[in-house]
């Protein structure tokens, strides 16, 4: 098959063209490519979204199929445009779902945000990312051939620009056994993740077979704490866990979720409930399958160490320690 990947040069668009060329296709990344190269195999078509129209050279091509991360619904829907006889595969995100604290949801029985169709500004709206995406949706489904559209939650794994999964695999790489470690929450929060290199799999299988529909693109939902486990499993750590809950945490200045300072994978309760406990049956129905978490956790330690300038999101050390100290005695900051 033929394959437009629009982007193929950083974390899940870069995976996802790598496999497809794996698998003996014929991949055209469409990128600026400044933010990094195209897999080998592939072939870059420099393209800035922000003109009018795809270079001539991609026009003169014909393409059995387009994936897209984009967000912003101009550059989709002149994309949509240019290439309307292909199957496509969009990636969008759960957050094109309000509700965020009720587990369990699907495709089927998520309500979504009221769509966006103009281009906004995420540093001065930061809301719009959900609405632009499900406008973004609507504009591949009412002019693609036929469509798929992926929501992935929390996208782990090798070359994650985030840093946010890549905290935990960092934080427990050559510990002591025994060593305190500050864990988030409570023991049964429910989470869920995705690897990278899965979920391209599996955007690659529903481009050979033209699977259309909208799907959640998450793994199974489990226990905070037995991800951490898995985690410590896979690098072969034994921490000793010290569970501080959310309270104490927020207390104490700690931010959940990305950034400095944050505990990744920490939401807040009962509020985020659902966002990280998304129901995955439709999706294994369809298709995806996931690896252990252990081996997910073994190969982004091995990829952070081979790139020293890879994002690790998350407190310090220093300032774990000092949140360790204070949980234990009760003090303020």
């Amino acid at each position: 098959m033929r394959i437009l990947v629009l982007g193929g040069t950083v974390f899940l668009s870069h995976e996802t063209a790598a496999e497809a060329v794996r698998r003996g296709h014929d991949v055209v990344c469409a990128a600026r490519g400044s933010s990094g190269s195209v897999p080998d195999g592939a072939r870059l078509v420099v393209w800035d979204r922000d003109l009018p129209a795809p270079p001539a050279e991609l026009l003169a091509e014909p393409f059995d199929a387009v994936v897209d991360v984009a967000r912003h619904p101009a550059r989709v829907r002149s994309a949509v445009a240019a290439f309307p006889s292909a199957h496509w595969v969009f990636v969008s995100t759960i957050n094109v779902y309000p509700d965020e604290s009720t587990p369990g949801l699907t495709p089927a029985t998520g309500m979504l945000r009221q769509p966006l169709h103009d281009d906004v500004d995420l540093a001065v709206d930061p809301g719009a990312y959900g609405p632009m995406k499900v406008g973004c949706e609507e504009i591949v489904r009412a002019g693609a051939a036929s469509a798929m559209v992926v929501r992935p939650g929390l996208i782990v794994g090798p070359g994650d620009p985030t840093g946010r999964f890549t905290y935990w695999p960092a934080r427990l790489a050559d510990i002591a056994a025994g060593e305190p470690v500050l864990a988030p929450g409570s023991p049964d929060d429910r989470v869920q993740v995705i690897d990278v290199r899965d979920l391209a799999t599996w955007i690659v299988d529903g481009v050979e077979s033209g699977l259309a529909g909208d799907f959640d693109g998450v793994g199974p939902v489990m226990p905070i704490d037995s991800l951490l486990a898995a985690v410590a499993a896979g690098l072969g750590a034994e921490p000793s866990w010290t569970w501080v809950d959310q309270d104490v945490l927020a207390a104490h200045e700690v931010e959940p979720w990305s950034g400095p300072g944050s505990l990744p994978l920490w939401l807040p309760r009962p509020s985020y409930d659902g966002m990280l406990a998304h129901d995955p049956t439709p999706s294994f129905a369809a298709g995806l399958a996931t690896r252990p978490v252990a081996e997910t956790a073994r190969d982004t330690l091995t990829w952070l160490r081979a790139t020293p300038d890879a994002v690790v999101s998350g407190m310090t050390r220093e300032r774990e320690a000092k949140v360790l100290g204070l949980s234990r005695t009760g003090q303020t900051p």
